[in-house]
């Protein structure tokens, strides 16, 4: 099973995770994600996701200016998206459980 087609069905669940207790701009979620050991997401996803995210009202953004390069676009998660964090935690953890169950014991 590749583990990009599972990234595929769980990347806003991630991105809403990683955001919980501290904004972050698009790069900065990305090397969370990959810090987190989610290697194979791609930068296109990431940021993608977070425009999707925002557009859904599950984040809210910022503009913070950057001595350095262009300014950054930070994000974080609003009430809304902890609800949608909180809900889609609970379906993770059950089909997470269901799949041991299936699967039994690690080969």
């Amino acid at each position: 099973m590749e583990i990009s087609q599972l990234l595929k069905g769980v990347l806003d669940l991630a991105v809403l995770a990683v955001l919980r207790s501290d904004d972050g701009y698009g790069y900065d979620v990305l090397r969370r994600l990959r810090a987190a050991g989610l290697d194979e997401v791609g930068d296109a996803s990431v940021y993608g996701t977070l425009r999707r995210l925002y557009k859904a009202g599950l984040l809210n953004s910022y503009v913070v200016p950057s001595e350095e390069g262009p300014h950054r676009k930070y994000y974080s998660v609003n009430d809304l998206g902890r609800l949608r964090l909180a809900e889609s935690g609970n379906t993770w953890h059950t089909f997470a459980k269901t799949m041991d169950n299936l699967l039994g014991e690690p080969v």
